[in-house]
């Protein structure tokens, strides 16, 4: 079976870090440390799905950090 082929589904899966990725719909255990983000459909909707939602490439405890620095530094 080829992740390519357009019958072929999946879902799109989140991490904690809010990190996107596609796993394949007819696994029906995600990987430790995914959770599914309620999308599922063929590869290339689901990448669209990602590219729609996933708008800051930064994980989660970077943007954190990131924004914790940008306080400090404007008191």
């Amino acid at each position: 079976m080829s992740w390519d082929d357009e019958q072929v589904r999946f879902k799109v899966v989140i991490n904690h870090e809010e990190q996107y990725s596609i796993w394949p719909a007819y696994k029906t255990r995600v990987p430790d440390g995914w959770r599914e983000a309620g999308m599922e459909g063929n590869k290339a909707e689901c990448l669209a799905y990602i590219e729609q939602h996933w708008t800051d490439m930064r994980p989660l405890s970077l943007r954190k950090a990131m924004d914790g620095e940008a306080a400090t530094a404007s008191s």
